[in-house]
């Protein structure tokens, strides 16, 4: 079982930078690849990025690409979505993921269907 809890979430202006975080409690984080999805009050919920279990492999949407960045600290059962250049359609609620990958298995990243466990979300609001 893992608990994620996002934060960092807030209200900022078009090109500000947002740090989020997500923190995980329980057994073995390490083997867990953690994806960011994006939800919004007219769009369901939306790739955002993601990290395979030990940070050797990152992939990103192509709205984000070149803004955003995704980095691990297993350490601390964290992982970080650093977001630059944020736009207004960058908004919405911000939630982690984690999918198992202790057992070898292949990573499809932006299926939401592969992931074990959720957070509850942290929202981010872009103003122009």
């Amino acid at each position: 079982q893992v608990q994620l809890v996002e934060s960092g979430g807030g209200l900022v202006q078009a090109g500000d930078s947002l740090r989020l975080s997500c923190v995980a409690s329980g057994r073995a984080f390490n083997m867990y690849a953690v994806g960011w999805f994006r939800q919004t009050s007219e769009h369901e919920r939306e790739f955002v990025g993601a990290i395979t279990w030990n940070g050797g492999d990152t992939d990103l949407a192509d709205s984000v690409k070149g803004r955003f960045t995704i980095s691990r600290d297993n350490a601390r059962n964290t992982v970080h979505l650093q977001m630059n250049s944020l736009k207004v359609e960058d908004a919405g609620v911000y939630t982690c993921a984690a999918d198992w990958q202790g057992d070898g298995t292949n990573w499809f990243p932006r299926n939401k269907m592969s992931y074990d466990y959720w957070g509850q979300g942290t929202q981010v609001t872009v103003s122009s």
